[in-house]
């Protein structure tokens, strides 16, 4: 029996602007403004889920390369991972295509349209790494938690937002000072259910996006 291999496809939803309604576009103030190290990474909704996302992806392909891209890249394709916390995912798919599901995530720009927003939300969709194992997809996630926790309490204190520093922490935050359960708090429900693809010839397949 042969044995498909996968790659794991960690994305980051970055959002370039922030999401606002009809009227809140209309009232729109340009008193108060958000840093961007916040605002990039703010939260995704829940609205969102797996499905919704695998579905915005495979009608990306569909466009970009038609039937056959379709027919290639289904084969395992799948949202293994969603936190709207994080705006964070990983997809796994096909080690052999694996290539054309990263360029249709680039050219999606932006987020389907969702039941409680009336216009679809623009996005980025950013692949940070690929990985043969979710395994390594778990750890890098993990590990960018934590530096987004580090940024946005580091960009609270300076911006002087009070409110965001009482959530997150007051003062500048430091690596040691974040704590295990800070983590775990964002990153919540990876699927740990696959086993590891073992190539044979000691690569993991992982790629710094």
């Amino acid at each position: 029996m042969v044995r498909i291999k996968h790659r794991y496809l960690l994305v980051n939803i970055l959002y370039p602007e922030p999401y606002r309604s009809r009227q809140q576009l209309s009232h729109a103030s340009q008193s108060s403004k958000t840093p961007e190290t916040i605002q990039f990474h703010s939260p995704t909704s829940d609205d969102l889920t797996p499905q919704i996302l695998a579905r915005a992806i495979r009608d990306q392909i569909l466009y970009m390369y038609g039937d056959y891209g379709l027919g290639i890249t289904s084969t395992g394709l799948n949202v293994k991972y969603l936190s709207p916390a994080t705006s964070t995912a990983i997809i796994r798919c096909s080690r052999a295509n694996y290539q054309l599901v990263w360029a249709a995530l680039t050219f999606l720009t932006h987020i389907p349209q969702l039941p409680n927003q009336p216009t679809p939300q623009p996005c980025v969709m950013q692949v940070v790494r690929v990985s043969g194992t979710i395994r390594k997809a778990e750890e890098e996630i993990i590990k960018r938690a934590r530096a987004a926790i580090l940024a946005a309490r580091n960009a609270a204190h300076h911006e002087g937002l009070g409110g965001l520093n009482a959530i997150l922490g007051l003062g500048i935050a430091q690596p040691s000072s974040i704590s295990h359960a800070d983590v775990s708090q964002l990153v919540t429900g990876i699927e740990d259910n696959d086993e590891d693809d073992d190539d044979g010839d000691g690569d993991d397949g992982d790629e710094e996006g």
